[in-house]
């Protein structure tokens, strides 16, 4: 798989990228972080890198961009790495879900248990296991050793927090509140805080580049183990209710995030980042969503090929 990657040249790409943005046009700003809603919907970035460091790139490269929901795998790698399955896993399901992935719905219908990492309710209940005392301390220990194993300069976007904050989320705060009733965790304002800070990590594309590749080149075979375990609950349930539509028409492990981020996973091969504002229904990246697919379907990196 990484020769296919690595046979994408600078003009396919460029191709491949004008038909992406043409589709842009079909989406919309998210209306719930001003910011978010702010954005320039022209703005697009991609980023191809291979296994032994063969990088590909187009677009504003140096705009920061907050991960918002990417954040979710790698909370997950994180946790994993420190706790193992076990621990882990008695916090969160590894089971798609139906309904969006904010969804209040959802939690109740199964009776609290918050159904996978990928969507809000399992990343609040995951954030609660971060190391620190403090939503402070815990998003700044997580974010030093995602820079530190990454390779990156993940900061933390005050403004972008501060957005956030200036439209409180009845939605996340309902099912924190939920999550402390069903005993999944303590304290519902530190874990919200704790999930909102680690959500508004920023960084320029090549940083969430290398923050991919630790999921393709994990160093020892406990990381490894959970790596497979990340990608695959990002094939499931990576871009929430639409996961199984792509998961077969894309076929590499996917991430989305409100912020227009789409993050592929080539198992052995490499990373695809793009960073395009403009959304689907579901809050995934209209342009980002189809330039994965054109990839993935002209290099014949599907996984179920």
């Amino acid at each position: 798989m990484s020769n296919s990657l690595s046979n994408i040249n600078q003009q396919q790409l460029t191709n491949w990228v004008e038909q992406a943005l043409a589709k842009s046009s079909l989406g919309k700003l998210p209306n719930y972080i001003p910011l978010l809603a702010e954005a320039n919907p022209k703005s697009f970035a991609v980023v191809l890198q291979t296994i032994d460091n063969q990088i590909l790139s187009l677009g504003n490269l140096e705009t920061k961009i907050p991960l918002m929901s990417l954040i979710k795998p790698f909370l997950l790698f994180y946790l994993l790495s420190k706790f193992g399955n076990k621990s882990v896993f008695q916090k969160v399901g590894r089971e798609p879900s139906e309904k969006p992935f904010n969804s209040l719905e959802q939690l109740e219908v199964d009776g609290g248990w918050p159904r996978n990492p990928m969507i809000n309710s399992g990343a609040i209940a995951l954030s609660s296991l971060l190391l620190g005392n403090t939503a402070t301390e815990r998003c700044k220990n997580f974010c030093f050793w995602l820079n530190n194993q990454g390779n990156c300069q993940l900061f933390l976007d005050e403004n972008m927090l501060a957005s956030v904050r200036s439209l409180p989320n009845q939605n996340n705060q309902a099912i924190a509140k939920k999550l402390v009733e069903c005993g999944y965790i303590k304290d519902a304002e530190i874990t919200l805080d704790t999930y909102n800070r680690i959500c508004c990590l920023s960084g320029r594309i090549f940083d969430i580049a290398n923050l991919g590749m630790l999921l393709v080149k994990p160093s020892n075979y406990d990381w490894k183990k959970y790596s497979s375990t990340v990608q695959e609950l990002m094939t499931t349930c990576g871009l929430y209710e639409a996961s199984n539509i792509y998961a077969k028409e894309i076929g590499i492990p996917t991430k989305s995030s409100v912020s227009g981020i789409i993050l592929g996973v080539v198992p052995s091969g490499g990373v695809i980042v793009c960073y395009s504002p403009p959304l689907d229904q579901q809050g995934n990246s209209v342009a980002g969503l189809f330039l994965l697919g054109e990839i993935s379907r002209n290099s014949h990196l599907s996984v179920f090929c």
